[in-house]
């Protein structure tokens, strides 16, 4: 099997499509494209039905067709790589930067950066999005991992649906927690009010995030807190918080108006970032330094000593236990 082909075995019935989608992580609509290029055969046999109904122990078969490149944009920019080797890539990605092109996106993004580096890249989420396993909020900064093929790819998808690849991040809100612990289970779908924002639905998503305070400012108005997500949905943190009117400093979509928040940019950072490597087998964490811009504000508004002992690394794993999972 080439890195442009991939198998699977069903276990259960299932929609072609929604399997597909399963094991590759990625979107309905892109796989329904993988199906109507006719890069799909179930048991030798090529389909366009991305509806087909599967039975248990069905071989599925991928090719995937030959990436067009398209000419990056230019480049004024630099992005902090924490590890690199032959199956993967781990950033610590800056806030405004874009993880992908898309229609609405005029500047230079991550892939645009990643073109530039020559990096080898998986092509499994197709052109506009090389590499890309999972993606950061434009505003977000912090820890993100990069297939550099699609072996690695394809097991990355997996530990993202399986909830064995995990993500702890920081953020500053106001006003602060009423509780130590706050879980909230609640299903996330595209607002009906505001296109740009996506809201509490129960037809949507199932989102599940764990929050835990930290350290409250000198003031005591806001709160430096950790937050674990269980699933990976558009604005999952910032939706979640606004479903208990708590907003992250910064966030002019879900918090305030910068009139009242005048932040440069959202105080929410992937800190720290844990999966299996798809070649080693082996657990690895990666650890992503706050930005200068949150860095300088929480020596300002917070204890400095203080919060650099409970952002230890070491310290915020234990802090989750498997009773909350």
């Amino acid at each position: 099997m080439t890195q442009e082909e991939s198998q699977f075995m069903t276990d259960e019935a299932i929609r072609l499509d929604v399997f597909l989608t399963q094991q590759l992580g990625q979107t309905r609509n892109q796989i329904a494209q993988l199906i109507e290029q006719e890069c799909v055969t179930v048991d030798g046999k090529p389909t366009a039905k991305s509806g087909l109904k599967l039975r248990p122990n069905q071989k599925v078969h991928i090719r995937f067709p030959e990436q067009k490149s398209t000419p990056a944009l230019q480049i004024d920019f630099d992005v902090e790589i924490l590890f690199e080797d032959d199956d993967i890539l781990v950033i610590n990605k800056p806030s405004s930067l874009t993880v992908h092109p898309a229609p609405s996106v005029k500047e230079p993004t991550l892939v645009d950066w990643l073109k530039h580096k020559g990096i080898s890249l998986s092509t499994l989420s197709g052109e506009e999005r090389h590499g890309i396993v999972h993606r950061l909020d434009r505003g977000t900064s912090g820890a993100m991992v990069i297939a550099k093929n699609n072996n690695a790819h394809e097991a990355l998808s997996l530990q993202l649906q399986d909830k064995t690849m995990g993500r702890f991040y920081l953020a500053v809100i106001t006003p602060p927690l009423k509780e130590q612990v706050t879980i909230i289970d609640r299903p996330i779908g595209r607002s009906a009010n505001n296109r740009l924002k996506m809201a509490i639905s129960e037809t949507g998503k199932s989102a599940k995030t764990e929050f835990r305070k930290l350290l409250p400012s000198h003031d005591e108005t806001e709160e430096l807190i950790v937050c674990k997500l269980y699933t990976g949905r558009t604005h999952q943190i910032r939706v979640h918080l606004e479903s208990i009117s708590r907003h992250i400093l910064g966030d002019h979509l879900y918090g305030t108006s910068p009139k009242s928040d005048k932040m440069e940019r959202i105080l929410l950072h992937a800190y720290n970032l844990y999966f299996t490597h798809p070649t080693t087998q082996k657990t690895v964490t990666f650890t992503a330094a706050l930005s200068p811009v949150m860095e300088d504000y929480l020596n300002k508004h917070f204890d400095s000593k203080e919060y650099h002992e409970l952002i230890d690394p070491l310290r915020i794993k234990h802090l989750f236990s498997t009773e909350s999972l």
